[in-house]
């Protein structure tokens, strides 16, 4: 079953609109599900309709609502072209602030088993927001997958608490080589981060339907998410 939950801004500017997809029992620890910069469109609520499957309140939030809200785009032409232009003016700090209030609300829904903590995963662009979600925020597990700019942030890896696991594309165009090296030598070797490499991958190799998916790399992706993210908040 899914819903819509609203969400005001902690800033005072608003609210925004997130998707919801509860799992059959109902209930369960919440999971935010990170956009791309194509919006919360169909393949953001089936990835949240899939981690609703696994047992997870799983919680869409529309990161874009302050730019434009209800932004929903394909992956091609000008849909393409757009998508582009809205990252260009997107926020990050706000987009984690954002994510802080999602996770808050989605800790005070009734459907949400609270205590177990709450776990984010992101794609593209939610993929970096999961790393920064990870530094600046009490997310007990956060999860990104082929995150763009992270070598920029890695100061910020000192105030990671919880546990980051980060799924890295080793032919994403948009991550070269030099940025995945400076990846792997700065957070490799810390009990709380995982760190995976995936051969002959390149970005958006988790999305179904895209030009680069690869069936067997995101299933085994989404293996160790899902492992990580029960190990952190269950269900147990």
């Amino acid at each position: 079953m899914d819903s819509t939950l609203q969400i005001e801004a902690t800033d005072g500017s608003g609210h925004f609109s997130a998707y919801v997809a509860l799992p059959p029992g109902g209930r369960g620890p919440a999971v935010v599900i990170g956009q791309e910069i194509f919006g919360i469109n169909t393949n953001i609520r089936a990835v949240a309709d899939r981690y609703a499957g696994e047992g997870y309140v799983a919680v869409a939030p529309d990161l874009f609502w302050r730019i434009e809200p209800g932004v929903e785009l394909g992956y091609a032409g000008a849909e393409r072209e757009k998508a582009f232009a809205l990252l260009g003016r997107f926020d990050i700090d706000k987009g984690i602030e954002d994510i802080v209030a999602t996770l808050a609300a989605a800790r005070r829904m009734p459907e949400v088993d609270a205590p177990a903590g709450a776990g984010f995963v992101g794609f593209c662009l939610g993929g970096k927001l999961a790393y920064l979600t990870a530094a600046r925020s009490d997310v007990a597990c956060s999860v990104g997958y082929y995150g763009v700019g992270i070598e920029r942030l890695l100061d910020e890896a000192v105030n990671i608490r919880g546990r980051l696991v980060l799924h890295i594309a080793e032919k994403d165009t948009f991550c070269p080589a030099e940025a995945r090296a400076a990846i792997l030598a700065g957070l490799d070797g810390r009990a709380n981060i995982e760190l995976y490499s995936y051969p002959d991958c390149e970005h958006a190799f988790a999305r179904v339907g895209s030009q680069h998916y690869d069936q067997s790399a995101a299933e085994l992706a989404h293996r160790r998410s899902i492992a990580a993210l029960r190990r952190e908040i269950g269900p147990r």
